[in-house]
C-alpha cells in the first residue's frame, strides 16, 4: 500500500517538475515529453486504482465505532435549505464582484491614489457571502 502512494507522489513530482521546466522558458518541450507525460499520468491512473482496490479491504475489515444516526427526509431538505443561502450569496457575491472588480482596476490605472476607495468597494459587494454564511451559521444553530 505504501509503495503505491510513494509511487502516485513520485508521479506527482515528475509532473511539477515538467511544468517547471516548461514555464522556464523552453518554448517547444523535446518530442519524448510528451511521451513521459502520457506514461506518468498512466501510471498514476493505476496506481490510484490500486489504492482504491486494495484500501477498500481495509476499510471493510475495520469495526463500526458508533452507530450511525438516520437522517430523516425533513431533516436532509432542512440542511439543504441550510446550505442555499450561502451557494446563492456566493453567487450574488461574484456577479457584483465582476464588475466592481473591473471597474476598480481601471479606476486604479488611472489614478492610483483611489486604491483604498476600491477597496472598500470591493468589501461591499464581498460582505454579501459574509451575510449568507452568517445566516446559514445561525440557521445551522436553530436544527
Amino acid at each position: 500500500m505504501s509503495i503505491l502512494a510513494a509511487l502516485m507522489g513520485l508521479c506527482v513530482v515528475g509532473l511539477i517538475a515538467m511544468g517547471a521546466y516548461l514555464e522556464l522558458g523552453h518554448k517547444a518541450p523535446p518530442p519524448w515529453l510528451k511521451n513521459g507525460v502520457l506514461a506518468n499520468l498512466l501510471v498514476f491512473a493505476l496506481a490510484l486504482a490500486g489504492l482504491l482496490f486494495l484500501g477498500v479491504e481495509q476499510v471493510m475489515a475495520q469495526e463500526v465505532a458508533a452507530p450511525v444516526r438516520e437522517i430523516s427526509l425533513g431533516h436532509g431538505l432542512a440542511l439543504l435549505g441550510i446550505g442555499l443561502p450561502t451557494g446563492l450569496a456566493a453567487i450574488a457575491a461574484a456577479m457584483a464582484l465582476g464588475p466592481v472588480g473591473s471597474a476598480a482596476l481601471a479606476v486604479i490605472a488611472e489614478k492610483p491614489e483611489m486604491f483604498g476607495r476600491t477597496l472598500v468597494y470591493l468589501g461591499l459587494a464581498e460582505g454579501i457571502a459574509i451575510y449568507g454564511l452568517v445566516m446559514s451559521i445561525l440557521m445551522l444553530g436553530k436544527l
